[in-house]
């Protein structure tokens, strides 16, 4: 694999890894402005650890200082990258260069991040031009969720699918279902939380009932997929176009999730949901590999006010010939 390849999987690695921000034409979609979830001590220990190990070893190319921070069987998720501490230092030794002195900041911090329980959770925002039309430009997140155990990070999951060419790697696997580690108790308020992220994501997204988003959603909702337009109604319109979610598609709505989340962090105001999906292999299409999708919400005076999620806009299409 080339030096050129290697750090563009690298940079879908830990995805906002040596990312900047060009200053292009104005874009279609909001930035977000920087938010923090509450948290107690230990909590804020956790964060604090993971955006020093972000700016030392990742942002700073310091290698050797992996040790400080991720344990030995660090268990990977992203498909281009393998698993375990010694499997990291291999992968990211190909290209990367230790900066001196290490940065005093990083420079793409998330825009959104918390701490709950054993887990850290970070959005990163980066801005590209819209395939579309160039002189425009869009904002896409990209996620990455981590287990702490005995201060250090244990466990990595990121929004990352796999690129063309990693070929075989054997990413990690857990010891047991990621809700089962500590996820935090909830206040009576993050359990209103829950219910109003489960009535967006579950009884509107999976069952259909997108009427519900009259109660559920502000009529500003801020949306940060590039493909969804802005406000309540927005979504309402582009969702009703999708099949399974169209009025005639509703199905009597149940309890259970058709298609649960593996992972349910509800942190102050916001709900972290990430989904193990599949697809198949671009080196081998015989062969499938798992990747996490994610849907992060924010409520505000009893109403889901804002969305992120991982999508980008995709290039258009080629016009079929007749």
């Amino acid at each position: 694999m080339s030096f050129r390849s290697v750090a563009y999987v690298a940079g879908n690695l830990l995805l906002a890894f040596a990312v900047t921000r060009p200053s292009f034409a104005e874009s279609i979609n909001p930035a977000t402005m920087p938010q923090t979830a509450p948290m107690n001590a230990q909590e804020k220990k956790n964060l604090d650890m993971v955006l020093n190990w972000w700016r030392e070893v990742i942002q700073g190319g310091h290698l050797e200082l992996s040790s400080k921070y991720q344990a030995e069987d660090y268990i990977q998720h992203n498909p281009n990258a393998p698993t375990g501490r010694a499997g990291f230092v291999e992968f990211f030794s190909k290209f990367a260069k230790p900066k001196n002195p290490i940065p005093a900041k990083l420079d793409n911090p998330p825009v959104v991040m918390g701490a709950r329980g054993d887990f850290v959770w970070l959005v990163f925002e980066t801005e590209k031009k819209d395939p579309r039309d160039p002189s425009k430009t869009y904002r896409s997140n990209s996620f990455v969720v981590l287990r702490i155990q005995n201060g250090k990070v244990q466990e990595h999951w990121d929004s990352a699918q796999k690129n063309k060419g990693s070929g075989a790697v054997p990413t990690g696997v857990s010891p047991k279902p990621p809700m089962q580690w500590n996820t935090g108790k909830l206040s009576k308020e993050e359990q209103k939380t829950l219910v109003l992220a489960t009535e967006e994501l579950k009884d509107m997204l999976q069952y259909g009932h997108l009427e519900l988003a009259d109660k559920t959603m502000d009529p500003g909702y801020i949306q940060h997929n590039p493909n969804v337009p802005q406000g309540r109604d927005g979504f309402k319109q582009f969702m009703s176009r999708i099949p399974g979610r169209r009025p005639e598609d509703a199905k009597p709505i149940q309890e259970a999730w058709i298609n649960p989340p593996a992972l349910t962090l509800i942190d102050g105001p916001y709900s972290v949901m990430m989904w193990d999906r599949t697809a198949k292999d671009p080196d081998d299409p015989s062969r499938d590999y798992h990747w996490d999708h994610f849907d992060v919400v924010r409520v505000e005076n009893g109403t889901i006010k804002e969305h992120w999620d991982e999508a980008v806009i995709n290039p258009p299409q080629p016009a079929r010939g007749n």
